[in-house]
């Protein structure tokens, strides 16, 4: 084309030179002169430039258009867009599409309109990306499903190719279900939907669970309007937790409750199922609108209580496993699925409180006695005790009163000390019967619990189930010879060991005895009163063996000897009359004194 328009630009300048040769200067063709062409010359190529603006000065840098293949090399491809030179694209652009031949439609992006050689610089990679994106983003709008090829694995997901763009597949939007795996998926075509775009960062988000999620939805609409009461499905395990089971039932979840698991007691459900497990359920109840569904599974079999022998009484015997126990007594499977209650009260003949568990434990197989069976409200209660013989039984031949025997001290009440004489005898010793001389307020002050303790029997009541006991009965009561010892009348030695306003204690030298001395009787023959720690003489005025009281007096020792003084003084005159000396009259004196003295004393 070039040198064509040279040939005509030639020849048109040889004519415009011969045209302007005898011409006067006012005439004279400047637009000849400066172009070389005539003015029919100038027109055609007007007309030219005209149709030549139309088709390519439109063109600009990072428009996309669709260009032919015209030639290939060995690093490039020729692409003719129908502008004013042929564009080049490097062949690593159609990497993916190793069959390009020359006549193929590509779409290319005017990378630059002129290099420095003059050359258009096309891009296929450009065009192919922003039309990726124009796609992605019709596609995120339409939601419209896609497929994508994973590429390869990274953090937290995977890197998908859409249409040439890579997009993040996060761990999350693989499946309904977590996976463990994402290896499994690389080098494979899936189906996708744009889940987001973020155009600032160029990061696109697609999802495969979405399709999934919008499939199971439909199921489950399906599914819900068909629920019925009583219905029986299959299903897999979804999720195992500690109070029950999650059922997929295709698209709806189901909760089993661990009670309703199994008619035997579970103590995790995880015992009965695993994950994946495929089981037939019952819908036992559901909400209105039917997004909250209750299974059963044991309901699918018969009652346990139903297989239960119908020659089964009160009084036979059974045995079972122990499977719960609280402290008030301890559940007993004697069958799948029935238990009974061994009540802590039915364990042991005796009658101290314990705990359950100091009997049995979980998991001990245990032999019983059915004291109650009740088919019509499914309750069964049981008695170990029952299998041994009552020991009140034969009582009276093993304890009779007058007996002597050693039981452990079990508890204290403000009143005495139970003790137990052997599994399921007790006995209750007073606390007036735990010792002759000590003054106890509490029985703790005397024993420990755990004690071991020489008794007694002092009563024995078969019917009520009641042992008197004692413990002091067992010595010689010391009182019986203090009574001798300490009689009225009598005077020993003691000690003050306390004073107090009404009067002091006093100790003598049995140290169970301990008397009291009232104030005025503390008084001594110089006049002044007995201290606390100071020993003296003490006569005894009142003793009490019945509730241990002596009461005795200082005072009275030396008042007495007065007294005696007085009446020896009297006889003196009828004395004197059998030869004895008379008595004088500061004897009379002195005697009068002593009257005196004495009168008013008294």
């Amino acid at each position: 084309m070039r040198n064509t328009n040279y040939l005509i630009m030639s020849e048109t300048t040889e004519k415009s030179v011969l045209l302007n040769q005898n011409v006067a200067p006012e005439q004279f063709d400047w637009d000849s002169f400066e172009s070389g062409l005539d003015a029919d010359a100038r027109k055609e190529k007007s007309d030219l430039e005209e149709i030549y603006k139309g088709s390519l000065n439109n063109l600009g840098e990072n428009d996309v258009l669709v260009g032919k293949v015209v030639r290939l090399t060995d690093k490039e491809a020729i692409v003719d867009i129908n502008f004013k030179s042929e564009g080049v694209i490097s062949l690593n652009e159609f990497r993916y599409n190793q069959g390009l031949q020359v006549g193929d439609e590509v779409e290319v992006m005017v990378d630059r309109r002129e290099d420095k050689s003059g050359q258009l610089l096309l891009s296929h990679k450009k065009a192919r990306t922003l039309k990726a994106w124009d796609k992605v983003n019709e596609l995120h709008e339409s939601g419209e499903i896609v497929n994508g090829f994973v590429k390869s694995r990274t953090k937290g997901g995977m890197i998908v190719d859409v249409h040439g763009i890579e997009a993040f597949l996060p761990g999350s939007q693989i499946d309904v279900k977590p996976i463990k795996d994402y290896d499994q998926f690389v080098g494979k075509t899936m189906e996708f939907k744009v889940v987001k775009i973020n155009p600032e960062f160029k990061n696109v988000v697609v999802s495969h669970k979405a399709l999934i999620e919008a499939d199971i939805e439909g199921q489950k609409k399906e599914i819900i309007s068909q629920l019925e009461k009583g219905q029986v499905l299959e299903g897999t395990v979804k999720n195992i937790t500690s109070y029950g089971v999650f059922i997929d039932l295709g698209g709806v979840d189901g909760l089993i409750h661990i009670t309703d698991l199994s008619w035997s007691r579970v103590n995790h459900p995880s015992e009965i199922l695993t994950d994946g497990q495929t089981v037939k359920v019952v819908i036992l109840d559901f909400d209105d609108e039917k997004t909250r569904i209750q299974l059963g599974m044991k309901q699918l079999e018969a009652h346990p209580w139903d297989a239960l022998s119908a020659d089964l009484k009160v009084g036979d015997k059974v045995k079972g496993k122990v499977v719960v126990l609280a402290d008030y007594g301890a559940f007993v499977e004697v069958a799948p699925g029935v238990e009974g209650l061994i009540h802590v009260s039915e364990m042991s003949w005796s009658t101290h409180l314990r705990s359950a568990g100091d009997f049995v434990k979980v998991g001990d197989e245990v032999e019983a006695q059915v004291l109650t069976l009740d088919r019509e409200d499914r309750k069964i209660s049981l008695g170990m005790k029952q299998l041994n013989q009552d020991p009140w039984t034969d009582i009276e031949k093993k304890y009779p009163v007058g007996s002597k025997h050693i039981g452990t001290v079990r508890n204290f009440t403000n009143f005495g000390v139970f003790l137990e004489l052997e599994e399921g005898i007790d006995g209750l010793i007073y606390i007036s019967d735990l010792s002759w001389t000590k003054k106890i307020k509490h029985p703790s002050e005397f024993c420990a619990v755990g004690d071991k303790l020489d008794v007694i029997v002092l009563e024995l009541d078969t019917n009520a189930r009641r042992l008197s006991l004692g413990h002091k009965q067992l010595q010689e009561n010391p009182w019986d010879k203090f009574e001798t010892k300490y009689a009225e009348g009598t005077v020993h030695a003691g000690k003050a060991v306390d004073v107090f306003d009404k009067g002091a204690s006093v100790q003598f030298e049995d140290v169970e005895v301990e008397a009291f001395c009232p104030s005025r009787l503390l008084e001594k023959e110089d006049g002044t009163k007995i201290k606390k720690g100071e020993e003296a003489d003490f006569k005894v005025i009142e003793f009490n063996k019945e509730f241990k009281r002596v009461v005795v007096s200082h005072t009275g020792i030396f008042r007495e000897e007065e007294k005696k003084n007085v009446k020896e003084a009297a006889n003196k005159p009828a004395a004197a009359s059998s030869g004895e000396e008379k008595s004088t009259l500061g004897d009379i004196d002195a005697l009068a004194e002593l009257k005196k003295k004495m009168d008013a004393s008294n």
